[in-house]
């Protein structure tokens, strides 16, 4: 009865707000980037475990509305349904060492030779000469190599056995009638049941991209003879679409993704998307609680200047992850922001902040759909960002959650020691925390049972 008068009150209240309002058709959709979905707010009355999506009458102002709610005393919060957008600048074992070619298609796959994955992906090299590994070496790498022989003597090859959820534009995960492809880099049985929270449906297929290149990143089939390389190889990916195929997605989505990742046993959520500068979405942080608890490792991208002017949400949701970007001199991306909540920094490519003195700005290479296709692929060279930075430290969770190195703990304790473990193995760039955090992260370290 309680709860019905409050929800009678707060009608009201709404009502009394609509009379005298200046008429305005509804607005259907998104409203313009930095906003919020017209005509809804997302609001938490007292005593409800978390908050609900409300449509206004028409004529009432979302941030009217909202200043009015905040006012009754039955509310907890009332906030409008922001909108985030995805985080990519526009644009004794015996050694693992894939046999990738880094290419795709065409001649150039035909000329490639096994193993030049490496001359594309200097994001998974190491940083220092390593014995009886013929490789190249990257200032900016991360030394996936040695962290995938870490996994194979732990018995656990490319953290076979963990779950990431992607929350973005959706995977391009398996074909679809006509329209729909599977990247030729992923394989069918590597991915768990997903869902569509933009159209509602079952289905989370990749309308942009930006999605199937963060899953590419985390899980991209890897010694297979085919294209790239992923850290997690053998981890299963859960395709959660919340973005929609211009990367743009609603806070109650993004709130429902998480609690379904939660669900279906995700034990990594990977996020590279942001809200605007000092936007509150307790809806989201109320999920990422909730993924705390079940003890849900959660990552997510810090966000690009030029999109975002601060370290943003979900970035700096309850105990999130934040992740900044670096380029392949070892240099923090020039569109890196930075900020207290920065935990650590991985590659994200592009162009190195002034002063550094590598000026070494090739991108993060990964299979993804071609431009405005659904069905065609390649390996793009425009994708930088803390986006690709924040799908790095995902795919390297995976890999110590596979590896041992965490004790079995409760829920809240495991999230807190993965957290610190790739704290305390990463190396500083000799850069400020607000910059760098702990440091750039170090597979092979985070990996290793004796670092």
């Amino acid at each position: 009865m309680r709860k019905s008068s409050t929800i009678l009150a707060l009608a009201a209240a709404l009502a009394l707000l609509a009379i005298g309002a200046v008429s305005a058709q509804a607005k259907t959709g998104l409203s313009q980037a930095r906003e919020f979905v017209p005509r809804e707010l997302v609001v938490k009355f007292e005593g409800q475990p978390a908050g609900r999506t409300l449509t206004l009458p028409a004529g009432v102002g979302v941030r009217r509305a909202a200043v009015a709610l905040r006012g009754n005393p039955k509310v907890e919060y009332a906030e409008p349904n922001y909108i985030a957008t995805a985080s990519a600048v526009e644009g004794e074992a015996g050694l693992v060492v894939p046999n990738d070619p880094g290419t795709l298609g065409g001649a150039s796959e035909a000329a490639a030779t096994l193993g030049d994955w490496a001359l594309k992906q200097w994001n998974f090299l190491g940083w220092e000469e390593a014995p009886n590994q013929d490789l190249p070496t990257s200032p900016g790498g991360i030394d996936a190599v040695a962290a995938w022989q870490n996994l194979v003597l732990a018995g656990r090859p490319g953290a076979e056995g963990v779950t990431v959820a992607v929350l973005d534009t959706g995977i391009a995960y398996r074909p679809q009638g006509t329209s729909f492809l599977r990247s030729p880099d992923f394989a069918s049985g590597q991915f768990a049941k997903g869902h569509d929270f933009v159209d509602g449906d079952r289905l989370p297929l990749d309308e942009n991209g930006h999605g199937t290149h963060i899953a590419g990143t985390i899980a991209e089939k890897t010694d297979n003879g085919v294209a790239l390389t992923g850290l997690a190889y053998r981890a299963k990916l859960m395709p959660v679409r919340v973005l929609d195929k211009r990367g743009r997605g609603d806070a109650t989505a993004i709130a429902r993704g998480i609690r379904f990742a939660i669900a279906h046993r995700a034990q990594v959520i990977n996020m590279s998307f942001n809200f605007g500068c000092g936007k509150k979405v307790p809806v989201v942080d109320e999920a990422l609680r909730e993924a705390y608890a079940r003890g849900v490792v959660t990552i997510a991208s810090a966000g690009n200047l030029g999109s975002e002017t601060c370290v943003s949400a979900p970035a700096t949701g309850p105990r999130v992850i934040a992740v900044g970007g670096t380029t392949e001199g070892a240099c923090l991306g020039s569109y890196s922001l930075a900020g207290a909540a920065i935990d650590l920094v991985a590659p994200g490519g592009g162009i190195p902040l002034a002063g550094c003195p590598s000026v070494s700005a090739r991108p993060i290479y990964q299979v993804t759909l071609k431009a405005g296709s659904t069905d065609l692929f390649g390996i793009p060279s425009n994708y930088v960002g803390t986006s690709m930075a924040a799908a790095h430290v995902s795919g390297v969770a995976a890999l110590v959650l596979a590896s041992g190195v965490i004790p079995r703990t409760a829920p809240k304790t495991r999230v807190d020691d993965v957290t610190k473990r790739l704290r305390r193995t990463s190396r500083s760039l000799g850069l400020p925390a607000t910059q760098q955090g702990a440091g750039l992260i170090d597979a092979a370290a985070a990996t290793d049972p004796a670092a």
